[in-house]
C-alpha cells in the first residue's frame, strides 16, 4: 500500500485552510456558544467547492478521493471541531449510496450534495442499538402495494435538521440473520418522518445531534438502497471503514490546532523571568504532543490511502486510525489546556473547546473498545499466515492439544 497525498489532496487541503482562517475560526466561538448551526459557514464551504471532494465526478463531484476528504477535515477541524463534523457528516451520509446505491440514486441524490445545495445524515444508532448494530429495533415492512413503511426512531443523528436527505438503517427481515437489515432514502418533508429531541451536548455544538422519528414513512422500491433488501449491513460496515478515517482527520486537526495555540502560549507567557517554553518540562509536553500528533497522521493518510486503493486491509487500518488519532487528539487537546493553566480552563480562551470537541471523536463511529475488538479479530486472522515462524519457537512452549485431549480423556 501506498501513502501519497496526491496534488487533488493537496490543493483541497489548502482550499480548506483557507476558508478555515478566513470564515470558520472567527466564528467558532459564536456557534458554540450559540449551539445553532452556522449556516453562514455552510454556504462558504460550499461555494469553495469543497463538498464535492469525495463524490466521483460521474456524479458532480471533483473525484479527489478520501485522502482528499481527510485532509478538509483537518484543516477545518483546526479551527473548529464542530464545523469539521458539519462537513464529514455528509460523506458519511452519502458514502453509502456512492458504495451501492443504483445509478438512478447516485444521479438523484450525489449532485446536489456535491453542490452543497443539500445535505445529508446517516441514520443507524438507536437508544438501544449503538455498537451493537444488530439490536436495531427500526422496522421497514413491506405492504402487499410493494411499498415499504418504515417505523422507530434514531438516536445521535448528526446534522439532523438541517439535511434534506437522510440514509435510514432498518430491520426489513427480523427472522434472517444475515439478511436482516436494508438502508433506505428519507427526504425532509416525507409523511411520518419527523425530528425529536435535539441534544444538548458538551462539545461539536455547531452541528445538530437529534432524534429522528419515523411513524409509517413510506418508500417504494426505488428509495430502496442498491434496489436489493437485506444489504443494509454490509453496506453500513463498509461505509464506516471509509468513514472511519475522516473521525481520525478530525481528531488530528483538533489535535494540531490545540497544539498550535499551546506552542503560541508558551512562547508568549512569562514566568519567573522567563516564556514557559524555556521550561524541560513544558519542551518535554510539547515534544510528546507534536510526535504524536504527526504519527496519528501519517496512520490517517495510510487508511485513507487504503480506502481510494480498494485494500483489502482497510477494515484494520480504519480501526487503527480511529483509535489512535482520537486517543492522541484526547490526551494532547488535555496536556494543551495544562499548558494554559488556568486560563485554559475558562472559555474566555479558545483552548478548552478543543478538548471538549476532542471527547466525541472518541466515541462516535464505533467507541474505541468497539476498535480494539476489531483490530485484534483482524491481528487473530493474521496469525494464520505466520505458521511458518513456528520453527524459531523451542518446542517445549508449543503446546499439543491433541495430545491433552487424549490424556484428559
Amino acid at each position: 500500500m501506498r501513502t501519497i497525498i496526491s496534488d487533488a489532496a493537496i490543493h483541497w487541503g489548502k482550499v480548506a485552510k483557507e476558508v478555515a482562517d478566513r470564515v470558520v475560526r472567527p466564528l467558532a466561538q459564536k456557534y458554540d456558544r450559540l449551539q445553532e448551526y452556522p449556516w453562514e459557514i455552510q454556504k462558504e464551504v460550499g461555494a469553495a467547492g469543497l463538498f464535492g471532494v469525495w463524490i466521483p465526478k460521474a456524479y458532480g463531484g471533483h473525484g479527489a478521493g478520501i485522502v482528499a476528504l481527510c485532509r478538509v477535515i483537518e484543516e477545518l477541524s483546526r479551527a473548529c471541531g464542530g464545523v469539521g463534523v458539519l462537513f464529514a457528516v455528509n460523506a458519511l451520509g452519502s458514502f453509502p449510496v456512492i458504495i451501492a446505491g443504483t445509478e438512478e440514486q447516485k444521479q438523484r441524490f450525489l449532485p446536489s450534495i456535491a453542490a452543497g445545495k443539500k445535505l445529508i445524515a446517516f441514520c443507524l444508532s438507536e437508544k438501544f442499538a449503538g455498537s451493537d448494530a444488530g439490536g436495531m429495533r427500526t422496522r421497514a415492512t413491506k405492504e402487499a402495494n410493494g411499498e415499504w413503511v418504515l417505523r422507530g426512531e434514531k438516536k445521535w443523528t448528526t446534522n439532523g435538521g438541517a439535511a434534506d436527505i437522510y440514509t435510514v438503517f432498518a430491520v426489513s427481515d427480523p427472522e434472517s440473520k444475515s439478511r436482516r437489515i436494508s438502508a433506505f432514502m428519507v427526504e425532509k418533508g416525507m409523511p411520518g418522518f419527523s425530528i425529536g429531541k435535539v441534544e444538548d451536548k458538551m462539545g461539536i455544538r455547531a452541528v445538530p445531534v437529534v432524534e429522528t422519528h419515523f411513524d409509517g414513512v413510506r418508500c417504494g422500491d426505488d428509495r430502496l438502497l442498491g434496489g436489493r433488501p437485506g444489504m443494509g449491513f454490509s453496506h453500513s460496515m463498509q461505509t464506516l471503514d471509509w468513514a472511519r478515517p475522516g473521525v481520525a482527520a478530525q481528531a488530528v486537526g483538533l489535535a494540531q490546532g490545540a497544539l498550535d495555540y499551546a506552542l503560541l502560549y508558551a512562547t508568549k507567557r512569562q514566568q519567573f523571568g522567563a516564556p514557559i517554553s524555556s521550561f524541560q518540562m513544558i519542551q518535554e509536553m510539547l515534544a510528546d504532543m507534536s510526535a504524536k500528533v504527526d504519527a496519528a497522521r501519517w496512520l490517517v493518510y495510510a487508511a485513507a490511502s487504503a480506502v481510494d486503493e480498494g485494500d483489502p486491509n482497510v477494515t484494520k487500518l480504519a480501526a487503527e486510525c480511529k483509535y489512535f488519532a482520537t486517543e492522541v487528539a484526547m490526551d494532547v487537546t488535555t496536556k494543551a489546556v495544562q499548558i494554559f493553566g488556568g486560563y485554559g480552563y475558562m472559555r474566555d480562551y479558545p483552548i478548552e473547546k478543543y478538548m471538549r470537541d476532542a471527547k466525541i471523536t472518541q466515541i462516535y463511529e464505533g467507541a474505541n473498545q468497539i476498535q480494539k475488538m476489531v483490530i485484534a479479530r483482524n491481528l487473530i486472522k493474521e496469525a494464520l499466515q505466520l505458521d511458518h515462524l513456528m520453527k524459531y519457537i523451542p518446542q517445549e512452549t508449543q503446546c499439543d492439544y491433541a495430545a491433552e485431549a487424549t490424556a484428559g480423556a
